[in-house]
């Protein structure tokens, strides 16, 4: 598999420049899925730096460098201090997170990540986990469904959706992405077909994978991981996972709640680096449709 079909790269070149790679340094790739980052990273360290990067999927093991300055770890990114430490790294330079699902799951039907076609409703990023898609949308309630079509698809009237698969799995368990698509196919307005569907397998998928808690912990322990000077770049692709990376940089918490000091002053441990978040331009957006929703924020540590 090429790392071309595997995955296309967003905003290569600003994350890259936003790393402020030091030759010598410490880097951590959260999120290598296809590795174009990964190896981007590598080509900018000499030979004294050094680059871990993680990835639950298996599949992502595969496209790994193969560079005695690259470790892999098969790990979820919410373990990263204790993968980092289980290998004498106590800080980086360095962390970069691309929190976009890889072309190839999209690509890849048995994977049932996409609305088109017809596949298992499985929606594992670590297909070793037990718990598939298909499990949740044949055993939550119809509150909880609603409560995450509405809090991870943004969705409205949720519960006219949880009603539409409940009707449907009361005549048979939903196991394909085509049968969850047929399920829910009385309320999915017709104008805005793909949209609406694309948020309801968005948060199916996040539910699934437990994508905001892990995102939270990861920057919770990127605080201790990162030098002073060292940098944060965090590229999200919807306004959730936006919201927890902007409120993290301004005040060093996923709440956003700004602490002050004894004299009422503002108290943060990062130094935002992209006021307003940067987008791809409309020229990659061409070449790579996916990119369209590509936010990439940056900060940098401060000394305590």
């Amino acid at each position: 598999m090429s790392i071309e079909t595997y995955h296309i790269p967003v905003m290569l070149k600003e994350c890259i420049e936003a790393l402020a790679i030091d030759p010598n340094g410490t880097y951590v790739d959260l999120t290598m899925g296809g590795g174009g980052h990964t190896r981007e990273i590598l080509a900018n360290l000499g030979e004294g730096g050094h680059l871990y990067s993680l990835d639950q999927d298996p599949d992502a093991e595969a496209n790994a460098p193969q560079d005695e300055r690259h470790t892999f770890v098969a790990s979820n990114f919410r373990f990263v201090r204790g993968a980092l430490r289980l290998r004498g790294v106590e800080q980086v330079d360095g962390i970069l997170a691309d929190l976009g699902v890889s072309s190839h799951h999209f690509d890849a039907k048995h994977r049932g990540f996409s609305f088109r076609g017809d596949a298992p409703l499985d929606m594992r990023m670590n297909t070793r986990e037990g718990r598939t898609a298909a499990d949740i949308v044949n055993t939550y309630t119809n509150d909880a469904l609603a409560k995450i079509f509405a809090e991870y698809g943004e969705l409205d009237t949720t519960w006219k959706i949880a009603n539409c698969i409940e009707r449907a799995r009361n005549e048979k368990p939903i196991t394909t992405t085509a049968e969850l698509v047929e399920a829910v196919k009385p309320c999915t307005p017709p104008k805005d077909e793909a949209k609406f569907l694309t948020k309801l397998f968005q948060a199916l998928r996040i539910e699934l994978n437990g994508e905001m808690e892990a995102l939270k912990m990861a920057l919770e322990q990127s605080l201790k991981l990162l030098k002073p000077g060292g940098r944060l770049v965090i590229m999200s692709y919807h306004s959730l996972e936006d919201r927890i990376v902007k409120n993290f940089m301004r005040s060093g918490n996923t709440e956003g709640v700004i602490e002050k000091d004894f004299f009422g002053r503002a108290t943060t441990p990062f130094k935002v680096i992209t006021r307003k978040a940067v987008v791809p331009t409309n020229e990659e957006i061409e070449i790579n449709p996916r990119s369209r929703s590509a936010k990439l924020r940056v900060a940098e540590r401060i000394a305590e």
